[in-house]
């Protein structure tokens, strides 16, 4: 293995790290101001509708038929081998072909839609269907465009550009925040207006991210002439692996809220959403850490530098070491920063808070093994426990509530639970691939 390209590669992930860090923190900062701004501007329960709509819609996702990281995988790939023409290929040929589904989805979502009755969805009362239906509809249509521009995330991705994805983040949260506040000084209280201004940040920020990357990297430039079927198979058999995986994924990690909603109420996702944010600066924080590795590990691979690969786990599991310590310390002040936070008269039970705790260490301890083995491409053992989790997650989650009386914690726990097989059987996994190819 060339030692230069090596070194370079070890290079390129550290400045990534550092690059992205100023915009994660600035991103946390930015959210974590917006969030009570937002429950102050419509209450406790019309946010827990709006957090619902956003984890609802995190579906979409699905819909791009793994094509997203097929194409950030093989653009690494192509890159790998220097061969910018069938980088931009793959480029075309994903762009086209989720435009077409975006579009597709854009016409059937907002059919079906209307013969739906959202007050049922959201266990609601306090707002009309006419409005839940006006405001999903909205919604779904900013979200699926989003969609269809966010490809330029997994491209960043691809490029081992990962802080470019952090800097689309922040700007979407600023903008985001900057609305916010304008509504809540100047307007009352509006699921509408809220969602227009958000979805509105979300495509000004990917507009000129996209802007930004096809202006510095003129050869990946989507060109119709470049669609070809042949790369549509190359993306989509890879892809459709990643398929089942993200349906996986959506289900366990988007339908607590939803349980939460049809078990407790909209009111209860509230308490849930404010401790999964104040942990999520765990998971964001190693987040930082492990963007860039995916396509830094999949250059490796394809390289065949299996050293570089075993180098790189062993740090974040050193890494890891502190993000347990780090969820310890913020278990035991949680309460106090929600208190500054939130306001003094927002209640959170301490089971939550613990439940949100396990539910970090588990979760970060899974994304270090996915993300290697998402770059070497071998998926199998991924999409196993993946499918077993995604089966078990609700009717775990529903025994423990129904039956053991537990709260929404019971929901979190159920999460846990299914996350178990991958801690397990992903770690063992990726153990054998290094070992073996050493």
């Amino acid at each position: 293995m060339n030692l230069n390209i090596s070194q370079q590669r070890t290079k390129n992930y550290f400045l990534q790290v550092k690059s992205a860090l100023i915009y994660k923190v600035l991103g946390i900062l930015v959210s974590f101001i917006a969030i009570p701004l937002m429950i102050k501007y419509l209450g406790n329960e019309q946010y827990g509708i709006w957090s619902t709509i956003l984890a609802i819609f995190s579906w979409i996702v699905l819909f791009d038929i793994g094509i997203g990281n097929g194409v950030r995988n093989k653009l690494a790939e192509s890159l790998a081998k220097e061969n910018k023409e069938e980088a931009q290929k793959y480029v075309s040929t994903g762009y086209i072909s989720i435009g077409i589904l975006s579009i597709s989805l854009l016409v059937l979502f907002n059919i079906v839609a209307y013969f739906i009755n959202w007050q049922i969805v959201f266990n609601t009362i306090i707002v009309t269907n006419s409005e839940l239906y006006l405001a999903v509809s909205l919604a779904g249509s900013f979200l699926i465009v989003n969609f269809w521009l966010s490809l330029i995330n997994q491209i960043s991705n691809g490029l081992q550009k990962s802080q470019i994805v952090v800097f689309n983040q922040f700007l979407s949260n600023l903008l985001s925040l900057f609305f916010v506040f304008i509504l809540y000084k100047f307007t009352e209280a509006s699921l509408i207006k809220l969602i227009l201004f958000y979805g509105f940040s979300l495509l000004i920020s990917n507009f000129l991210v996209t802007y930004w990357i096809f202006k510095n990297y003129e050869f990946l430039i989507p060109k119709v002439k470049y669609f070809s079927k042949e790369y549509i198979k190359s993306i989509t058999s890879l892809g459709f692996k990643f398929f089942i995986i993200q349906i996986a994924v959506v289900v366990i990690f988007t339908t607590d809220k939803i349980m939460i909603t049809q078990l407790f109420g909209p009111e209860y996702v509230t308490n849930y959403d404010v401790v999964f944010k104040l942990f999520s600066i765990i998971t964001i924080g190693h987040s930082l850490i492990l963007a860039p590795l995916w396509s830094a590990c999949s250059d490796a691979y394809h390289r065949g530098d299996i050293e570089w690969i075993k180098n790189s786990l062993f740090r974040q599991l050193q890494f890891f070491i502190l993000i347990i310590l780090g969820t310890i310390v913020l278990t035991f002040i949680a309460k106090y920063i929600i208190v500054f936070w939130i306001g003094k008269d927002f209640i959170i039970d301490d089971s939550l808070i613990y439940a949100m705790a396990v539910f970090v260490i588990v979760s970060t301890w899974n994304n270090i093994f996915a993300y290697i083995i998402n770059s070497t491409n071998n998926l199998n053992v991924q999409i196993t426990t993946s499918l077993i989790a995604m089966f078990i997650n609700i009717p775990l989650s529903i025994i423990l509530v129904k039956y053991y009386n537990f709260g929404v914690e019971g929901v979190v726990y159920g999460t846990i639970y299914s996350l178990l097989f991958f801690a397990l059987f992903g770690s063992i996994q990726t153990f054998k691939l290094i070992l073996n190819r050493i």
